[in-house]
């Protein structure tokens, strides 16, 4: 599994290539639409861009997994829309404001068979680690 830093490393090449290009390029990953998740820092309050890939969408609703890979730890931007929900997602060009939710495990148990049916990779990531990986859907 990658370290945080390469993580960051990636992360800090791709979201220019995707946002000079407004998607058309590095706009897809794994087959899935990517995006950028801005939170606002739990600690700091500042705007924390994050590039992520969303393996549904639902209407006007992008669905994304806190996976992190399966570490045995949330990510950060995880940890920071449940400080405060209210984000920015660029995606396909275009930046809105959304407000995330945690699925609870009635939705998790709709929204995880769709997830895994086309991207089996979260069930790895699922297997990887003790934690329940969790599902977050944003809405406008």
């Amino acid at each position: 599994m990658p370290s945080d830093f390469q993580l960051k490393l990636v992360n800090a090449i791709h979201r220019p290539l995707f946002r000079l290009s407004k998607g058309k390029v590095m706009g897809k990953g794994a087959g899935m639409p990517v995006l950028v998740l801005t939170t606002k820092g739990r600690k700091s309050g500042q705007p924390r861009p994050t590039m992520l890939t969303s393996p549904l969408q639902i209407d006007d609703k992008v669905v994304i997994v806190a996976s992190k890979g399966g570490a045995d730890r949330h990510p950060d931007w995880f940890l920071n829309l449940q400080a405060d929900p209210k984000v920015e997602v660029e995606m396909g060009g275009t930046t809105r404001s959304m407000t995330a939710h945690i699925a609870d495990a009635a939705e998790k148990a709709d929204l995880w068979p769709k997830i895994v049916a086309g991207h089996d990779n979260y069930a790895g990531y699922q297997s990887k680690t003790e934690r329940e990986i969790p599902v977050v859907v944003l809405a406008p």
